[in-house]
């Protein structure tokens, strides 16, 4: 006896978008280039000032033309939810700046009806930069250790906010509650942080998905970086503080902790170096030429796990300043998060981070 076919899921993309009309057209071809095609495809302009609209209706798709949100992303995200998605089995999040490959859709059905389906809350997307430049490398490289760690886990505390598939029945489960409209709360800067711990808390994994890649816009310039990375590292930390220490929260915790103890070991190292300068103690020990080049093979080692690489991701790696540059940006947006969490929580005044992106972005 054949065994029974199992029913094609119901799955609804939504596509938030602020003034992207110049990468809208490539995001949108890629969903309608699927192998699974979506059964419903809602793109969601708010508050755009360019051609955003004009140019998603080019495509066979719903477009919810909103005005400028007060809450942004996640207000755009539950009202679409609510009026097109509510009956979906499976609804997939994607920015306007982001490309699936053809296997998205099938790839991320097949995982919401195998045997991990029943408790699979949600599957992130793998994510890579193909911008050339050394910022954009360095960012691809930071994202494929991120994916690497992911995989090995088999879970994610994080669904990134673009290029993840979530389970339809979680997220009614989560517009029940009596804190928010809609699935996506609105009292936290990285909505996507909130919404995967109440997944989890609901009893669902949350992973990054084994077959499914994205592509997607990094940050162009120092500035842009900062901006995107403060807004990350600011809502991270304020939900942390809202959400306790418990079970869900205790790896975050960790990270968050060990993020501190780098920046104490690098202020230190700082300190003790200038102190010998002045001093004029300061002594070079051979030895000390082995802990670079441990840094260098290790980085060399995960440049060679890096998606779509050329020998310029290798070369990068194996040069250690631009690599320790970086690690250094990341303490300072560290550092300066728990800064401005503290001051905010003191002043009692809180800084619109997503507002602080757009500016850092240059998004009008």
């Amino acid at each position: 006896m054949a065994p029974a076919a199992v029913p094609a899921l119901r799955i609804v993309v939504l596509v938030p978008a602020y003034n992207e009309e110049g990468s809208i057209g490539a995001t949108l071809q890629g969903v309608m280039g699927q192998s699974r095609p979506a059964d419903l495809v809602v793109v969601i302009p708010n508050g755009c000032s360019d051609g955003t609209a004009e140019r998603a209706r080019q495509f066979p798709v719903t477009v919810m033309e909103l005005p400028r949100l007060e809450h942004r992303k996640s207000e755009a995200l539950n009202r679409a939810w609510r009026e097109y998605a509510y009956d979906a089995d499976v609804v997939v999040c994607l920015d306007a700046d982001t490309v699936l490959p053809p296997n998205a859709l099938a790839a991320w059905e097949r995982e919401f009806q195998g045997r991990r389906g029943a408790r699979l809350g949600g599957s992130s997307s793998k994510f890579t930069m193909q911008d050339p430049g050394l910022l954009s490398r360095l960012q691809k490289a930071e994202f494929a250790t991120w994916t690497d760690t992911s995989l090995r886990r088999g879970r994610t505390s994080v669904l990134a906010g673009t290029g993840c598939a979530i389970n339809n029945t979680v997220l009614r489960q989560i517009a029940s509650r009596d804190d928010r409209e809609g699935p996506w709360v609105y009292t936290s800067q990285v909505e996507d942080f909130e919404l995967t711990y109440r997944i989890r808390e609901q009893g669902y994994i949350c992973q990054v998905s084994p077959d499914v890649r994205a592509y997607t816009d990094s940050m162009k310039t120092l500035k842009a970086l900062w901006g995107q990375r403060m807004k990350w590292q600011v809502g991270t930390v304020e939900d942390l503080l809202d959400l306790g220490l418990n079970r869900l929260t205790l790896r975050d915790w960790g990270q968050q902790a060990m993020g501190l103890l780098g920046v104490f070991l690098k202020l230190l190292w700082l300190a003790v170096i200038v102190g010998a300068l002045s001093l004029g103690v300061f002594h070079v020990v051979l030895f000390w030429w082995l802990v670079p080049i441990l840094f260098v093979a290790l980085d060399i080692k995960r440049a060679l796990r890096i998606p779509h690489r050329d020998w310029k991701d290798v070369a990068l790696a194996a040069t250690f300043f631009p690599q320790e540059l970086f690690m250094w940006l990341r303490s300072g947006w560290f550092l300066a998060s728990w800064w401005a969490v503290a001051a905010s929580k003191v002043t009692r005044r809180r800084v619109d981070r997503w507002e602080a992106q757009y500016t850092a972005e240059e998004i009008n």
